[in-house]
């Protein structure tokens, strides 16, 4: 299998958000030649749009996706996803990742909470259209299912697809879905049209955090060329996000260390 295209690589910015700014990670991107950035809300908004959208335009970095929207089940989450997409459409993002939403306070209705993920992106789906933001499903780990996401599969993320139309798609994060056993037939099912973003890290042995202990590509189980053959055999051919939550390791190193192994890792690793 060929190496991948280094011009494809991006960085979501929680790879090293405990080290840096969104406008240090800008330049950073830039220094480095990695040509895609994906940011985090907050890191926005402690940016400003307009200030964010001008370094970005002005080092000619890709958006790749803003994360996130979602969260459908918490109460007022309405006003946050419209001003989510709206900042969508202000940094021309490919994608607005959503993370959908656990269990309600409270609750133990898995599917209830299910439903009410599907009528929430049902209802802001035609803004997100108006405005020109696909929004992508990330279906996370099922030990993520009760606070973070009640979609856990890309088979559940894609019957809300072809439920809802078009607009919308999946985000394939390597560390939520390489032990899905289904992973290969979802993959070629969602296909080009679907396929709206791709995350690379790797899943740890032993994982010390759950949520906070990712690896980089190389250090772990999941097998990264075979799952971007997948990606890539149905169609992708956009950007690979390298997004790695690491408390105990990457977020305590130098950030130009780390912008510089994920290059490495990138070209030789997946």
């Amino acid at each position: 299998m060929a190496s991948p295209d280094p011009a494809r690589l991006s960085l979501n910015t929680a790879t090293i958000r405990e080290q840096w700014g969104l406008a240090q990670a800008i330049d950073g991107c830039a220094r480095h030649g990695i040509r895609g950035i994906a940011p985090w809300r907050d890191q926005l908004a402690a940016m400003g749009v307009k200030e964010a959208v001008r370094a970005i335009n002005a080092h000619g970095l890709t958006v790749t996706g803003l994360c996130r929207g979602g969260f459908f089940t918490a109460k007022d989450w309405q006003d946050d996803n419209r001003r989510a997409i709206e900042e969508a459409h202000a940094l021309g993002a490919q994608c607005l990742v959503l993370g959908v939403g656990g269990l309600p306070a409270g609750s133990k209705d898995l599917e209830g909470a299910r439903n009410e993920v599907n009528d929430g992106i049902a209802a802001i789906l035609p803004e997100a259209r108006q405005a020109g933001v696909p929004l992508a499903i990330e279906p996370l780990h099922p030990m993520q299912a009760a606070e973070r996401a009640c979609i856990n599969t890309l088979e559940q993320a894609l019957d809300l697809c072809d439920a809802l139309g078009d607009g919308i798609g999946v985000a394939v994060d390597v560390y939520h879905v390489w032990w899905d056993p289904k992973l290969a037939q979802q993959i070629a099912r969602a296909g080009k049209k679907r396929l709206l973003a791709y995350h690379i890290c790797n899943w740890l042995v032993p994982t010390r955090d759950l949520l906070n202990d990712r690896g980089m590509m190389g250090d772990g189980v999941i097998d990264l060329p075979a799952i971007r053959g997948l990606v890539e055999g149905a169609g992708y051919k956009g950007f690979h996000e390298v997004e790695i939550f690491s408390r105990l390791d990457w977020w305590r190193r130098d950030p130009d260390e780390v912008l510089s192994i994920c290059k490495d890792r990138h070209a030789r690793m997946t």
